[in-house]
């Protein structure tokens, strides 16, 4: 089969509460479980065998874990899936289900059985950077988030958590459209250091006053 040479669509999806199934038990498997968990998505892994980091998951109940074969039904409910197992039939089989299903499938080391690849990604706070090079060089694109990251501090994870909070209150408190715009300009006039090391008791006195 021919590789795909796509521009892909940069998305980020709300999978709160939303069910996604991950088949295969190995390292990979479980660092995809553990990326879906910290988005808050009810997680189902597929295998006859799981490493030690699933297994520990599934005991504390933040995982449902089925230890067989992969099965068609196995995707009931499911807004997500990955396959991430080490045989190539069981994945292009998952992929094939998946998609007969309407469901966005990811196949690892796979991305002409895929409907989306999985970017670099980088979280600090509310704060999250995704960095891809559509499929053609990962390592540059794990080189990227490292310099990246390198920039990134505290101050600007808490600059987005305490503006975010202040924006809201803004949003919430203030009707007039050009009061609110006055305001946020002058919010972003104020470095990000300074703007970091103010309680929200300093941010409200001093912008919404």
């Amino acid at each position: 089969m021919a590789s795909k040479n796509l521009s892909y669509y940069p998305l980020f999806l709300d999978l709160t509460e939303k069910v996604c199934v991950v088949v295969g038990g190995g390292r990979v498997a479980e660092r995809k479980t553990r990326a879906l968990l910290a988005c808050g998505a009810r997680v189902r892994v597929v295998s006859p065998h799981v490493c030690k980091g699933i297994r520990a998951l599934h005991q504390t109940q933040r995982i449902k874990l089925t230890e067989r074969v992969y099965k068609s039904s196995d995707l009931k409910e499911a807004v997500l899936v990955f396959a991430a197992t080490n045989d190539v039939l069981t994945n292009g089989r998952v992929s094939q289900d998946a998609r007969e299903r309407g469901i966005l499938v990811n196949v690892a080391d796979s991305p002409d059985l895929c409907d989306f690849i999985v970017p670099a990604i980088i979280r600090r706070g509310p704060i999250v950077i995704a960095i891809s090079t559509s499929g053609t060089l990962p390592m540059l694109a794990r080189r990227l988030r490292e310099e990246i990251e390198r920039r990134l501090s505290k101050d600007h994870a808490l600059y987005a958590t305490k503006v975010g909070r202040l924006r809201r209150l803004l949003m919430e408190g203030v009707g007039d459209r050009k009061r609110r715009q006055k305001i946020l300009k002058e919010i972003r006039a104020v470095n990000i250091p300074e703007l970091a090391g103010m309680s929200m008791k300093e941010l409200r006195a001093r912008f919404l006053k």
